[in-house]
């Protein structure tokens, strides 16, 4: 995996610098990690996180919803990775029983088949080759696993803040509907559950089967 010091200088991305900027702040801004880890408990019927998975949580930031998902697969079963350095370093000051990784989905396999589970928290409309991600992501899956997409709000809700932001996230966008099942099947996926509603979006795709 690239180093902290090589991701920030690679340039590839000016969302990592957008995001290095906004670490200092990121734990104080809303919504807190109780409220997020509250929102998350609220859809375990879901989500069925369990003891004894393994866990990849994508876009992890400062760590605010790692300890929750540590509690729920088991200490050192999540791996976290982020491409923002910065919130990274905060994310490991704090001592969570999770392995944090530097790592840009878009350009690299988070770990061959390592995961039962590959969870986007708030993070799908950052990826600037949504197809390339997919594919990585799909590659870090085990055999029966399963990606999660996940907002707290609905596409609309979504897309129309990411519209209304300046710099570099301004327009990161979740697909529409009808575009999933393409965006997946490229990446070797295929779509198990799509809800979109205005105060959730919850998106599972498992490996497809092979011939």
């Amino acid at each position: 995996m690239l180093d902290f010091e090589e991701l920030a200088a690679a340039g590839r991305d000016p969302r990592i610098d957008y995001f290095n900027r906004l670490a200092e702040n990121w734990d104080s801004e809303e919504p807190s990690a109780a409220l997020m880890a509250a929102k998350l408990e609220a859809q375990q019927d879901l989500l069925r996180f369990s003891s004894g998975l393994r866990l990849l949580e994508i876009g992890c930031g400062t760590g605010k919803t790692t300890t929750w998902l540590a509690a729920k697969v088991g200490a050192h079963n999540v791996t976290a990775v982020d491409f923002a350095p910065r919130m990274l370093e905060i994310a490991l000051a704090k001592g969570i029983a999770a392995e944090f990784r530097c790592v840009d989905v878009c350009l690299q396999v988070p770990g061959q088949q390592e995961f039962d589970v590959v969870f986007c928290y708030h993070c799908f409309p950052h990826f600037r080759d949504q197809s390339a991600a997919l594919a990585n992501l799909a590659a870090a899956l085990k055999p029966a696993g399963r990606l999660i997409v996940m907002h707290t709000a609905g596409r609309r809700r979504i897309n129309e803040f990411h519209a209304g932001v300046s710099g570099p996230v301004s327009g990161d966008l979740l697909p529409a509907a009808d575009e999933w099942p393409e965006l997946l099947a490229t990446a070797g996926l295929e779509l198990v559950e799509l809800i979109d509603r205005d105060d959730l979006y919850f998106l599972e795709a498992r490996l497809a089967a092979s011939d």
